[in-house]
Order: C-alpha cells, then sequence, then structure tokens
C-alpha cells in the first residue's frame, strides 16, 4: 500500500475576528440574492466564465480524493432541443402519471409543469454525472465510494461560483435520466446527478413569491 505523502498548507490565511465575521455576512448577502430562474435570455455567456466555475466545482471535497464527478457542458442548439424533447417526454409521465398527488402539491406554489423552454432557451446546459468506477493514473479501475455526496458538493460549489459570477442557474431533475446517457454519450459508470441550466435571467423575468427558513428551524447548537 502507498504511504500517505504530506506538504505544509501555507495557502492557509487567518484574519482577524471581526474581519471573518464581516466576510462570512457578505457572503450571506450575495448568497441570499440567489434564485432559480425559469425564464432565460439566449445571450451568449462571456468565454471563460463557466470554466472558471468548473474549476472552482473541482476543488469541493470528495471521498478518498477520488472526484467522482463528470460535468458536461452543452451550448448546440439541436443538442439542447434533443435534451428539451427527452426531458419533456419524462416531465408529462410525472406530471400525469407517476407524481403522487402529495408531490404535486408541494410543487404547486413553484408553477412548474412538463414543458421546459428553457432547456432550449438558454445559452448553457451542464449535465452533472456522478462516476461509480473510475480509473486511476497508472490505468486501473477503482470504485468511487460516496459519489453522490460527492458530486452534491461539487455542484453546489458550482452553483455558488456561476452566482458569484452573475449568472443565473436552474437545477432540472427529471427522472429518470437515463436519456442524458444516451444522448451525451456517456458511459453506463456515470449516473445522472442533475441538469444545470446556465444563463442570464430574461427581461421581465418573474420568480415564485416564497420565502427561506429562519435559522433556527434548521440549526441545532449543542454545548
Amino acid at each position: 500500500m502507498k504511504q500517505p505523502e504530506f506538504v505544509p498548507y501555507d495557502d492557509y490565511e487567518r484574519r482577524p475576528e471581526g474581519e471573518m465575521a464581516a466576510r462570512a455576512e457578505r457572503f450571506y448577502e450575495q448568497m441570499q440574492s440567489r434564485r432559480t430562474v425559469r425564464e432565460f435570455s439566449s445571450e451568449p455567456l462571456p468565454p471563460g466564465v463557466v470554466e472558471k466555475a468548473l474549476r472552482a466545482a473541482g476543488t469541493a471535497p470528495s471521498g478518498a480524493n477520488l472526484q467522482p464527478w463528470h460535468f458536461v457542458v452543452v451550448t448546440g442548439s439541436e443538442t439542447k432541443r434533443e435534451i428539451r424533447f427527452a426531458a419533456e417526454e419524462e416531465e408529462r409521465e410525472f406530471y400525469t402519471r407517476r407524481a403522487p398527488q402529495e408531490w404535486l402539491d408541494a410543487l404547486a406554489p413553484l408553477g412548474t409543469d412538463a414543458d421546459k423552454e428553457f432547456l432550449q432557451t438558454a445559452p448553457v446546459l451542464i449535465a452533472v454525472f456522478a462516476q461509480t468506477v473510475g480509473q486511476l493514473s497508472d490505468g486501473r479501475k477503482v470504485k468511487h465510494y460516496y459519489p453522490m455526496e460527492s458530486t452534491g458538493l461539487a455542484t453546489g460549489m458550482l452553483i455558488t461560483a456561476l452566482h458569484k459570477a452573475g449568472l443565473a442557474c436552474l437545477t432540472h431533475t427529471p427522472s429518470p435520466m437515463g436519456f442524458l446517457n444516451k444522448i451525451l454519450e456517456r458511459p453506463k459508470t456515470e449516473r445522472p446527478y442533475l441538469l444545470l441550466v446556465v444563463g442570464y435571467p430574461a427581461e421581465g423575468a418573474k420568480v415564485p413569491n416564497i420565502s427561506r427558513k429562519p435559522l433556527d428551524e434548521y440549526v441545532t447548537y449543542r454545548s
């Protein structure tokens, strides 16, 4: 077994307590303005922005540092159209047959339905895949542990990076999503995690009038 190798953590910078609190507050203020949008402009994105956000996503922690994710960036109109039609087919099944009424009632305040025009309108789609099996640098295959949890962490960082850059996102999860493997030619060892729609909000875009839970409803402190 290969022995672990460690290097000094020279990039860490400890900040004064007051600055720490101020930076945390500024970050919260920036992130609280993040909203999921379903009305996108077709305006193309500046070169390099998505790539830099993906680099940030690639810094996420992962089980055994195996980084079990793969991102497919889709910009072609024909591929986006194919994805839209496949997603809408699954969504029609979901809304008319598969979804229990309780779930439909929960979705009602968001105004969602089987029509997914944004999959064609938005300039970029990012299909996120979780890899169950990977390949080491020497060519050996390796089983990935905690691939869904790790991919979730990377996806959260990606959404955060895109928001910080000034873009809007929508997390789309039609179920099942196996059509993404076929359309995007990804192997069976990769499981579709979600489809991230990325772009600028359309002029006059509206979002649901909803609120977020206050801190004391989702945090408990214990000594």
